[in-house]
């Protein structure tokens, strides 16, 4: 039996909420059924919510700092979810991943270097790694039989004397993928063989689907964490991203010390009271809502998969291993990209991704966020079918 309720519909308007709030800006109406940001329409744990208000009634909101609590629950949670033993001094501070990669690359990399990113992937990845100088050499994942994979060839090719970082994202955003040991491995050794540090956005790893498993690449060995930046939050995991705080584990001193030096003179090592205190609280007392969140977020990746074969066969998912925004395929369709984003916002109402804002090979897709009641996901799907059929009379 359910202890947590993730069928309650909850109206975020007039919350400053980006994802409800913002569609006119986003989008160019308002009248829009919400299903893009990656954020989801589900409360927080009630664990977390219960101690933020404790907080909240003590009255007093000044300076804040990490106690060793702190930094163990993050030890406890990363050794028990994905079986890697960190320690506490490892663990720097980010108000988000994205700065965090952004801090990685100022501190790191120098103009003119080269930074890999495996496209489509997460839009905030080419601004953070093309910022202050630096150039953007992509590494095109290739599509076979529904199921994106890297092209190790291609990224052994890619590879010049100006490369010096890559930018991991695992699980993979947008794509779903949760990249496999051999993978990892294979990537961790071009990386050592080829002195890249690697930046591992692992924001969406607490989120893995039955039959998979996340793996830190940093766990692998010795040589690969030396050369490794990961980053973790529990934002997406728990529902918290406007609280603005995540983990960047980096076990080599020298790396460290060069990301805090960037992180101290930015003054944005000391972190958001509410954040600190909601971390603390998911990582410790989260783990039964996170379970009960992974079995409903399946049943929605079934109910879509489902839905889209009976009632829109020429749209399919893109069937995640892990994340909860996969893409949906729609190239049978024939559109173009502001073709296909025209029959989503103004024929069906609906707001999504759209693909092609993720770079190279996302024409034709869209992504969807499948956190959110049911009944909301079924209303969403209604809407596409009724305006694919439209098109396809």
């Amino acid at each position: 039996m359910s202890t947590y309720n993730f069928d309650t519909i909850i109206d975020r308007h007039h919350t400053s909420c980006e994802k409800w709030d913002f569609l006119k800006q986003k989008f160019g109406r308002d009248d829009l059924l919400a299903m893009w940001v990656a954020d989801m329409d589900f409360t927080a744990p009630p664990e977390v919510i219960e101690v933020l208000k404790e907080r909240v009634d003590h009255g007093i909101f000044g300076y804040t700092g990490k106690t060793e609590s702190y930094f163990e629950s993050i030890v406890q949670w990363v050794d028990k979810r994905h079986d890697w033993k960190i320690k506490p001094e490892w663990i720097c501070h980010s108000p988000g991943v994205v700065p965090a990669l952004s801090m990685a690359v100022l501190a790191l990399t120098q103009p003119g270097d080269g930074i890999i990113l495996q496209t489509p992937v997460y839009p905030p990845f080419y601004s953070s790694a093309s910022g202050q100088g630096r150039h953007i050499v992509e590494n095109p994942l290739v599509l076979r039989d529904g199921h994106f994979e890297i092209d190790f060839d291609d990224l052994e090719k890619k590879i010049d004397p100006s490369v010096k970082m890559l930018f991991l994202c695992n699980p993979h955003n947008p794509t779903g993928r949760v990249w496999t040991e051999e993978e990892l491995r294979k990537i961790g050794e071009i990386c050592v063989r080829h002195n890249l540090i690697i930046v591992s956005d692992e924001i969406h790893s607490d989120i893995i689907y039955k039959g998979f498993r996340h793996i830190p690449i940093a766990s692998l060995s010795d040589e690969i964490a030396a050369r490794t930046i990961t980053c973790i939050a529990p934002s997406k995991t728990f529902n918290i991203a406007g609280l603005s705080t995540s983990a960047i584990i980096i076990p080599n001193e020298d790396l460290r010390a060069q990301y805090t030096s960037i992180l101290k003179f930015l003054h944005i090592d000391s972190g958001n009271i509410f954040g600190t205190f909601a971390l603390e609280a998911a990582y410790r007392k989260g783990e039964p809502w996170l379970e009960e969140l992974i079995e409903y977020l399946e049943g929605n990746v079934n109910f879509i998969e489902e839905f889209l074969k009976e009632n829109i066969s020429s749209i399919k998912l893109i069937r995640p291993e892990g994340t909860y925004v996969p893409f949906i395929d729609c190239r049978e369709l024939g559109l173009s990209g502001d073709e296909l984003l025209d029959l989503f916002v103004n024929k069906a109402r609906v707001a999504m991704n759209n693909g092609a804002w993720f770079g190279k090979g996302g024409e034709g897709f869209m992504r969807i966020n499948i956190a959110a009641p049911r009944t909301v996901i079924k209303e969403g799907l209604e809407r596409i079918a009724r305006a694919v059929a439209c098109i396809e009379k």
